[in-house]
């Protein structure tokens, strides 16, 4: 991908955004190079089958999510356990990483903890999976516009998806579209730019990263 080549290149990047009613322009220079992607970013769906919740959750900005009654998951059914030989190809991990892509952060946080409690017998896993929960962490802290908070779970996170690399496997990367080294690049790159976003919009999802996870049959 083209911003996988960008990052490569000893990180020399500087990124700015622009948003045009619905459309976002992105432009990458890198040394002599520019790259400029217009319009949003194609963004799948893993399962289609399923609803967004009615809102992303921002702290103080909308009813908590699952404490007040109001909340989108007030009283929901709890999260079916699936072992850790399933996690990677499970419902449960594949939304989210649809609420992920699509800038539901607090709500992909929710959905992949269940399955960073049941890693226990595996901690690849479970440094994998708590990775990706800091990751949507530092999304919410992005939209808050707490840079030095997101920026230390951005940088949490990346130290997990290293260690997790340490030990060569291709089950994350093939659950993801990227190796855990190439999303701790990610992760790190999140935070280093200035991100121009307009003033959150109460429960009006936005995504703020400049990539999606996508496991390999889907990215091709």
């Amino acid at each position: 991908m083209v911003h996988e080549r960008i990052l490569s290149a000893q990180r020399k990047i500087f990124l700015y955004r622009w948003h045009s009613g619905a459309s976002d322009y992105f432009i990458w220079n890198c040394h002599q190079h520019a790259f400029m992607i217009a319009g949003p970013m194609s963004r799948p769906r893993l399962l289609p089958e399923k609803n967004f919740p009615g809102y992303a959750y921002l702290p103080g900005k909308n009813p908590h999510p699952v404490r007040d009654p109001l909340g989108h998951s007030y009283q929901s059914d709890p999260v079916t356990v699936v072992t850790v030989e399933e996690s990677l190809s499970s419902h449960v991990f594949r939304w989210g990483i649809d609420l992920f892509n699509h800038g539901y952060y607090w709500e992909a946080h929710e959905a992949w903890e269940p399955l960073w409690h049941a890693a226990k017998r595996s901690a690849q896993h479970r440094l994998f999976f708590k990775g990706l929960i800091l990751l949507a962490a530092a999304g919410v802290k992005i939209r808050e516009g707490k840079r030095v908070a997101a920026a230390r779970h951005a940088t949490r996170a990346a130290a997990l998806f290293r260690q997790v690399a340490l030990l060569p496997s291709q089950l994350f990367e093939a659950a993801i579209g990227m190796t855990p080294a190439a999303l701790a690049v990610e992760a790190e790159a999140a935070t280093t730019f200035p991100t121009a976003l307009r003033e959150p919009a109460p429960g009006v999802p936005e995504p703020v990263f400049d990539f999606i996870l996508a496991p390999k049959s889907e990215s091709g």
